[in-house]
């Protein structure tokens, strides 16, 4: 017999039950002061948490390299933590470097274009943002891939409008970004944010209106550009 005591097991505190909710989700703030107090699997989650974000940045901008890119802008990030000022402002700061490396790729490839001579030995860091498209500095296919017709001409649109355009409207329809943060990746005032996302979507119709090869396709493309948009971003999460 082993003598078991069926009166103390009715006497017994009942078992606690199992908890199988998620962990609590750690906001970017406290992750980033325990990356700077020298915790790496705080930064490994913020670079796991933002990867695709600083992905997708590049992805419709050039035709080929975008990992390097990637890498290059989390290595900056790496190298310029102390210099956060707002810890919850952390995926902004990622798309301020982003930004950064990207016009430094381009005034590479624009410096690698030009030939060389006495007019452009002076001149040959300037380019006119303002008139310049992604398509022309980084020509080729982009690298993202769709399946709707209004979604590859309006990846096409943007390609080809001037590169401030393209950025202030990828940054606002896919990333969602407010126009403070908006205005803080680019350097410039909110209110000129508000101002170029208005001409940027102009321009970006115009240049749908050209690509489109039929009245259905145009319409379709204009009157959904909003949700065209999201579903490229949502596709590019899930790719």
């Amino acid at each position: 017999m082993l003598g078991y005591n069926f009166a103390n097991r009715t006497n017994r505190s009942p078992m606690p039950m199992q908890d199988n909710s998620p962990p609590p989700v750690i906001d970017d703030a406290e992750l980033l002061e325990r990356w700077r107090s020298g915790d790496k699997r705080a930064g490994h989650v913020l670079f796991r948490r933002y990867y695709d974000d600083v992905q997708r940045f590049f992805m419709n901008k050039v035709s080929s390299g975008v990992a390097d890119l990637v890498q290059d802008t989390f290595a900056a990030c790496v190298a310029g933590r102390e210099r956060i000022k707002d810890n919850s402002k952390f995926r902004s700061y990622l798309f301020c470097i982003a930004h950064r490396v990207l016009y430094d790729l381009f005034r590479k490839q624009y410096q690698e274009g030009i030939e060389e001579s006495a007019d452009s030995i002076d001149n040959h860091d300037d380019i006119d943002w303002e008139h310049v498209a992604s398509a022309e500095l980084s020509p080729g296919p982009n690298t993202v891939v769709v399946q709707r017709e209004e979604q590859r001409v309006l990846l096409e649109g943007l390609r080809r409008i001037p590169i401030p355009d393209q950025v202030v409207l990828e940054l606002h329809y896919w990333e969602q970004l407010s126009m403070t943060d908006i205005a803080e990746v680019m350097k410039c005032p909110r209110n000129t944010v508000k101002g170029r996302v208005r001409r940027a979507r102009d321009r970006l119709k115009r240049v749908i209106e050209k690509l489109a090869h039929s009245p259905e396709l145009l319409s379709s493309t204009l009157t959904r550009l909003d949700d065209w948009a999201m579903q490229i971003r949502q596709k590019q999460n899930h790719a």
